[in-house]
């Protein structure tokens, strides 16, 4: 009630409302990936890190998809805290004809240089695992369009603080696969071709679903009457600003995590297996953040578009508290079970005591840097201050994630430790970094018009 006297945009109720689907829409996005994960092992070692292989790449795609779906939500957010729902409306679409036509360019290039992109980034894997890597990477491929469409209508979802429906949406895909990889990899006994097949259809799916979602007319946000196959060049260009540079940041980020998966893939496969482990549960510990800044997004956009700076202030430090006592409970959690969840990965002794280690040694950093070097840039993108943001993540990522990543990892002999312990480094740097520049006010003056 003092929130709603005091003329805030967000009461604590809208953002439980917004929070808590986005939450458990995390958690069921996570389980897409894991379920491919847990579901492949009973194939065995090769098939499982060519998969985890696979998904790094896939990663890097989904990223320039989200980004552009950024974009599109920022730019949206601002119109709608200026209350023109109108062009709020013409920018979801524009956005999502952007990411489509990006996708199917993106998904052309795969299906025709896959073999020499696998040979360049992975060739000096074992035979059985390029295999299945290959065959994983050629299926999900086709997956790229429904998954920009997918993204490009969450992100305007979201940017209404309606994040119900995605939740929903997203547990109709998890399903999908779910079923789909019982079918396919233990039915039909398909492996990794199997797995892939499951998750493209789900996506499908969901992509169709959500498409529909957005012809609602009763949103402030519709495509209703928008339908156009020409480009607004003016909106496209403010989309852009905030898509391309959030859209290189990831892209950097996830090629300095491809460059660190080559790197692991020399330390052997129980290394390989270890890591891709490991990350698919250490995407749990941080789920709870990652769900908050998608929130964070959305809601200093708005304040942003309505000229309310002191409340985006505010609101990024209520939600950043928020995220840390959620991480840290998940910190917990993992840390007690951390012996028991390796069990059900059928890993080696010795890849399952490697990630045990990396995932304990994670759950105590991330509680500590995560949240700054992550949810910060929420807010400095949604106010339009991509470039420097941008500028401080690809800095970061080369340096300490990829250079430092080599120097323990490979050179001091510190294997997949090191290449682990160099990230927690790029995360102090970066939470630094955006610390000091929260603080001041240049980020204040960023947004395009």
């Amino acid at each position: 009630m003092q929130e709603e006297k005091s003329g805030m945009l967000y009461t604590g109720e809208d953002l439980k409302k917004l929070i808590i689907p986005l939450i458990l829409e995390q958690l069921l996005t996570l389980l897409v990936g894991m379920a491919d994960t847990v579901m492949i092992a009973g194939v065995g070692e090769a098939a499982v890190s060519g998969v985890s292989l696979v998904d790094t790449v896939n990663i890097l795609i989904i990223n320039i998809f989200v980004a552009f779906g950024t974009g599109g939500a920022v730019v949206a957010g601002h119109f709608l805290g200026q209350k023109e729902e109108r062009t709020a409306c013409r920018t979801a679409w524009q956005t999502a004809l952007f990411a489509v036509a990006a996708a199917t360019l993106i998904t052309v290039i795969f299906l025709v240089f896959h073999q020499k992109l696998m040979n360049l980034m992975f060739g000096s894997v074992e035979e059985a695992v390029m295999k299945n890597a290959r065959d994983y990477l050629v299926i999900t491929a086709l997956s790229f369009v429904p998954l920009a469409l997918y993204n490009s209508c969450a992100a305007m979802l979201r940017a209404m603080n309606d994040s119900k429906t995605t939740m929903w949406i997203s547990m109709i895909m998890n399903v999908i696969n779910i079923c789909g990889n019982a079918l396919l990899i233990y039915g039909v006994r398909m492996g990794a071709a199997g797995a892939a097949l499951s998750t493209t259809f789900s996506r499908l799916v969901a992509a169709g679903i959500i498409f529909a979602f957005m012809f609602r007319k009763d949103r402030p946000i519709t495509y209703r009457g928008q339908i156009t196959w020409r480009f607004d060049l003016g909106l496209i260009r403010r989309i852009l600003y905030i898509g391309i540079p959030n859209s290189l940041e990831n892209s950097m980020f996830q090629l300095g995590k491809i460059l660190t998966m080559s790197m692991v893939s020399t330390y052997g496969t129980y290394s390989i297996a270890a890591n891709a482990v490991s990350n698919t549960v250490a995407g749990f510990n941080v789920l709870p953040g990652s769900a908050i800044n998608n929130a964070l997004l959305a809601v200093v956009s708005v304040c942003v578009g309505a000229g309310a700076l002191d409340q985006a202030r505010y609101y990024t430090k209520r939600l950043m508290r928020t995220a840390t006592v959620f991480v840290a409970g998940m910190t917990v959690l993992i840390l007690l079970s951390a012996g028991w969840i390796v069990r059900f990965y059928n890993l080696s002794p010795e890849a399952s005591l490697l990630a045990v280690k990396v995932l304990s040694y994670h759950g105590i950093m991330a509680v500590l840097f995560w949240i700054p070097s992550f949810s910060l840039p929420c807010t400095l993108r949604a106010a339009g201050d991509v470039v420097w943001a941008m500028i401080i993540a690809v800095f970061s990522m080369w340096v300490f994630r990829l250079l430092l990543s080599y120097l323990l990892g490979t050179y001091l002999g510190f294997g997949l430790m090191g290449v682990w312990i160099a990230m927690t480094v790029d995360w102090m740097f970066r939470a630094l970094c955006y610390t000091l520049r929260f603080r001041g006010h240049k980020w204040e003056n960023k947004m395009v018009h």
